[in-house]
């Protein structure tokens, strides 16, 4: 049997310390943030999207940005995890994982870290882009009845671009669909982002013109709530109003589904002025989430 473990360094000024964390052998690296004082409400895993890292969640361009921050001081342990063949995994998986191999990796992972920190009333997964394709994958497998609902943003089951224009070694014209335009990000974002940014493995770019296949079977077995947030200048995916309501038909055994849109924001939503935004509709859902669960009928 696999010992597990979570090893932690010393926090920073901010509370925000990193940690690593055992998936079943693989050390995945994460960020982490817990209230200051009581039990945690809930635990938020934040999954980042290709090509970035964990630091996407902690942005330090404008105050409030972070949502490890904000979601320590409302009373939610965040972690936010480096996803296989990212950060402390990366020399492991110089070519990254497959979804499935991910959500395995993942779950073990959370396994670990459920073992180490009080976790509150469950896991609540908010994901972008490449992460929510994770958190999907992760959530039709679910195991054990413990996830409390799902926040996507920058992810939708129809390609605003053609296969030949999807992420590659080259990145071309890459740079306008992950960010839009520079004016919906703070200043400094740009080189503050240099230390997030990292390769994208190859298996999950020769993955990537698979997911509009995947994607209906993977929405049909959530049983927990769902939200999908689409930036106002989102440019990686469909998100008029026929494409939104074919997405949210796609998730029928889910008990709410939520679509949502977001003004003055590019891709990159947690990065821009529209981060506090989204972060706190994101937290409010898991108010929703929980509250649903507390009204739920027990059977007596």
């Amino acid at each position: 049997m696999t010992q597990l473990r979570c090893e932690t360094a010393p926090a920073t000024t901010s509370g925000i310390r990193p940690i690593t964390l055992d998936a079943a052998g693989l050390t995945l690296s994460a960020l982490l943030a817990e209230p200051a004082h009581g039990t945690p409400r809930a635990t938020v895993v934040a999954l980042h999207g290709g090509g970035m890292s964990a630091g996407y969640f902690d942005g330090r361009s404008h105050p409030g940005q972070s949502l490890l921050g904000l979601g320590a001081r409302l009373g939610y342990t965040v972690v936010a995890v480096d996803r296989p063949g990212y950060g402390a995994s990366a020399g492991a998986l110089p070519d990254g994982q497959c979804l499935a191999e991910q959500a395995d990796a993942l779950h073990a992972a959370l396994d670990d870290l459920a073992l180490r920190h009080d976790t509150g009333a469950g896991l609540f997964l908010l994901a972008h882009s490449y992460g929510g394709k994770l958190a999907l994958t992760a959530a039709a497998g679910e195991r054990g009845g413990g996830l409390l609902g799902l926040d996507v943003s920058g992810l939708g089951h129809r390609y605003a671009v053609t296969p030949r224009e999807l992420p590659d070694e080259r990145g071309h014209g890459h740079f306008i669909r992950n960010w839009g335009k520079l004016r919906l990000y703070p200043p400094g974002t740009f080189r503050d982002s240099d230390t997030l940014v990292a390769p994208m493995p190859v298996r999950e770019r020769e993955e990537a013109s698979r997911w509009p296949e995947a994607f209906a079977s993977l929405a049909a077995r959530i049983r927990v709530p769902v939200r999908l947030t689409f930036a106002e200048y989102e440019a990686w995916w469909r998100h008029d109003d026929d494409t939104l309501a074919a997405l949210r038909a796609e998730f029928g055994g889910a008990p709410r589904v939520v679509v949502d849109r977001l003004p003055g924001a590019g891709h990159n939503i947690s990065l821009g002025w529209a981060a506090r935004s989204y972060h706190l509709r994101a937290l409010g859902f898991l108010e929703e989430c929980l509250a649903q669960r507390e009204c739920a009928p027990t059977g007596r």
